[in-house]
C-alpha cells in the first residue's frame, strides 16, 4: 500500500511521521498543540505537510484521545479537547488532500505494539497503557476489536470500587483511579504523610514535603529502596494485576502488553503486576496463564499504529 503518515495528538505537541509497511518511521514533523479545536485541525494539517515533504503518501491515520465512531471519521467526545461530534476526518482531508482515518489513541498504540512491537507472534492480546490515566486496546483473532459503536476498550473506566474515588469522567471507583500515574503519586503522598520516617529518600528528592512528591521522584526513590516508594508501586501493581485478571476472564488472551509511561520502569512495576494477576486469576493454579510483557515501541506506538491502520479500508471489527 505504500507510505502512510501517523499523527499523535499530545497535550503539548502534535507529531506526524511517515511510516513504511514494516513500521519504520522515515521522517517526522512536530508542532505545538494549540488551545482551540479549530486551531488543532490546522496544526494537524501543518504537521502532516511538514512530514510528507519528499515522500509519496497514500493516507493519514490520526490517533485522538476520545471516543471515535465506528466509521473512523468522527470524534464523539474528547476529554481534553472541546470536540463533540467533531467531523475530524472530513476537516483534515479538506486541508491535506489525502484519505484520512481517525482512531482512538490507545487503540492505535495497541495496534502498533501488536504489529511491530511486543505483540508480534500473538493472535490474541490485550494492551493496557499505564500513564496519567489508563487506556487499552483489544486484538482478538488478529483484528482490532472496537465494538458496535467504536468505543470499546475504555478499560480505565471499568468500575473497580462501587462508590469509590471520583473520576474525571464523572463516575466513581474507575480502574484508573487505582492503577495509573496519578494513583501512584497519591499513594506515595499518603504514605509519606503517614510515615515520613519511611520516606526519607523520597522526600529528599522533592521539596521535603509530601505535597512536593512527583512521579519521577517515586521511581528514583524506589530504585534506591525507599520503603514508601516501593510500597506505592506494590499498591498500584495490586490494582493493575487484579484488573488484568478480570480482563482474562473476559478475553482469555495469550499476552497482556503493558505500555504507557509506567511501563518504562520495567520489572519494578511488571513483576508485582504479574504476581497480583496470578493471585486474582480464577483457577490460576490450574489453567494456562497469559504472559504479562512490557511494550517495546514506547511513545512511538501510537504514531506507528495510526499510520498502519490507515493502510486498509477497515481492518477493524
Amino acid at each position: 500500500m505504500g507510505l502512510t503518515i501517523g499523527v499523535d495528538i499530545g497535550g503539548t505537541k502534535i507529531a506526524a511521521g511517515v511510516v513504511d509497511e514494516e513500521g519504520n518511521i522515515l521522517s517526522t514533523h512536530k508542532v505545538p498543540t494549540p488551545g482551540t479545536p479549530e486551531a488543532i485541525v490546522d496544526a494537524i494539517a501543518s504537521a502532516v505537510e511538514g512530514a510528507r515533504a519528499g515522500h509519496e503518501i497514500v493516507g493519514v491515520g490520526i490517533g485522538a484521545a476520545g471516543y471515535v465512531n465506528r466509521q473512523r471519521s468522527e470524534v464523539y467526545f474528547a476529554p481534553n479537547i472541546d470536540w463533540r461530534n467533531e467531523p475530524l476526518k472530513a476537516k483534515v482531508e479538506a486541508r491535506v488532500g489525502l484519505p484520512v482515518v481517525v482512531e482512538n489513541d490507545a487503540n492505535a498504540a495497541a495496534w502498533g505494539e501488536y504489529k511491530f512491537g511486543a505483540g508480534k507472534g500473538h493472535r490474541n492480546v490485550i494492551c493496557i497503557t499505564l500513564g496519567t490515566g489508563l487506556g487499552g486496546g483489544i486484538i482478538i483473532g488478529n483484528k482490532l476489536r472496537r465494538g458496535h459503536y467504536g468505543v470499546a476498550a475504555e478499560f480505565g473506566h471499568i468500575r473497580m470500587v462501587p462508590d469509590g474515588l471520583l473520576c474525571g469522567c464523572g463516575s466513581q471507583g474507575c480502574w484508573e483511579q487505582y492503577a495509573s500515574g496519578r494513583a501512584l503519586v497519591r499513594y506515595a503522598k499518603q504514605r509519606a504523610n503517614a510515615t515520613p520516617e519511611n520516606a526519607e529518600i523520597l522526600l529528599g528528592l522533592g521539596d521535603g514535603t509530601p505535597d512536593g512528591i512527583e512521579g519521577k521522584h517515586i521511581s528514583m526513590a524506589a530504585r534506591q529502596g525507599d520503603p514508601v516508594a516501593v510500597d506505592s508501586y506494590r499498591e498500584l501493581a495490586r490494582w493493575a494485576g487484579a484488573g488484568l485478571a478480570d480482563l482474562a476472564s473476559l478475553f482469555d488472551p495469550s499476552a497482556f502488553i503493558v505500555g504507557g509511561g509506567l511501563s518504562d520502569e520495567g520489572e519494578l512495576v511488571l513483576d508485582p503486576i504479574r504476581k497480583s494477576y496470578k493471585r486474582w486469576l480464577v483457577g490460576g493454579n490450574w489453567r494456562p496463564v497469559a504472559e504479562v510483557i512490557a511494550a517495546q515501541l514506547g511513545n512511538k506506538a501510537g504514531l506507528v499504529g495510526a499510520a498502519d491502520l490507515a493502510r486498509e479500508p477497515d481492518p477493524i471489527m
